[in-house]
């Protein structure tokens, strides 16, 4: 054989394609027409879900706007104002903002602690058959339903603070049981988002913090939760939110009437409350009355906005990332 031909074998083969190549190229070519229906299925459910979102935003900004275009609503008045009487065409909206703030307040005074004790010990301390057990369970109470807890606030929790501090100064329908209810709600949440967050920081810097002598509790409190903190303040972020907008317990606990009030003792109709009451009164369509609840609902939506966006930076800012 001559020493060209040698020379040639080598390229030869070199540029051939090779039998995985092959058996890749042929994958390729396959058509797929399973995954172009699914991946146009799920192109369609985000496509509606945004869609949903869009109209449900327009709506709402819409009638608001209707409502602040009446001839009887002052927008300074409306943001400034401590009396809300629509029939008396005063329509301020801090007594309204001010009962769900309290209620919110009070409840995550319980559910954040509460919550974030329970996510330690189920990262690290429990065993995997306790954890196994708790967590369900945690999530299992987070399925009950809204209107089960505000009745659980109003015959259980109402009675035992009346019993405990006196019927003079708890009424019958007060900001702090519907609170403290609310906080109830609210632990699964922040204890589930807080745990899988403590969960997910990687071994090894427990194992290095052991390495250095530290106890399991300067581990969890000085290098795991530090390490999760971006995952944990989505939690709580996502538990005020749950708050702001909670409606049944506040409607059937707090009160049914506005009330520019800082006692937690007293009764006070929070926004989603008022949203709740109107909605289901007898007031005709399209009455100021009536077109009054999209404006508090445009408030409850830019208040919940601002909590996604202030979060979403908080976790920018204290995003931990591993390899």
């Amino acid at each position: 054989m001559s020493s060209d031909a040698l020379l040639e074998r080598p390229l030869a083969s070199a540029t051939a394609p090779t039998t995985a190549e092959t058996v890749a190229q042929q994958i390729t070519r396959r058509p797929r027409v399973g995954e172009k229906i699914i991946e146009g299925a799920l192109f369609l459910a985000g496509m509606i879900s945004i869609f949903t979102t869009v109209g449900i935003v327009f709506v709402l900004v819409r009638d608001a706007f209707d409502f602040f275009a009446a001839p009887d609503v002052d927008v300074l008045a409306f943001l400034t104002g401590t009396t809300w009487q629509p029939q008396l065409g005063q329509f301020g909206i801090w007594p309204l903002l001010n009962a769900t703030l309290i209620v919110s307040a009070i409840g995550m005074a319980l559910a954040i602690p509460v919550g974030l004790a329970t996510a330690i010990y189920l990262s690290e301390y429990a065993s995997p058959r306790v954890r196994s057990i708790m967590k369900p369970v945690l999530e299992i109470l987070a399925g009950v339903p809204t209107v089960v807890f505000g009745y659980f606030a109003l015959t259980f929790v109402t009675p035992l603070l009346r019993s405990i501090f006196g019927d003079e100064i708890i009424k019958i329908y007060n900001m702090a049981s519907a609170g403290l209810v609310v906080g109830i709600l609210t632990i699964p949440l922040v204890a589930s988002l807080s745990e899988d967050a403590l969960h997910a920081v990687p071994d090894s810097l427990r194992q290095a913090a052991y390495g250095l002598g530290a106890t399991k509790r300067e581990t969890s409190l000085k290098v795991v939760v530090p390490a999760a903190l971006s995952g944990i303040t989505a939690a709580v972020v996502v538990a005020i939110s749950r708050a702001v907008g909670e409606t049944m317990i506040v409607a059937l606990a707090a009160g049914a009437g506005p009330n520019f009030t800082f006692n937690p003792f007293d009764s006070a109709e929070t926004m989603t409350g008022y949203m709740v009451r109107i909605s289901g009164g007898d007031l005709s369509y399209g009455s100021i009355d009536y077109q009054s609840i999209f404006a508090v609902g445009l408030v409850v939506f830019l208040l919940t906005l601002v909590l996604n966006v202030v979060s979403q930076r908080i976790v920018r800012r204290f995003r931990e990332v591993y390899e």
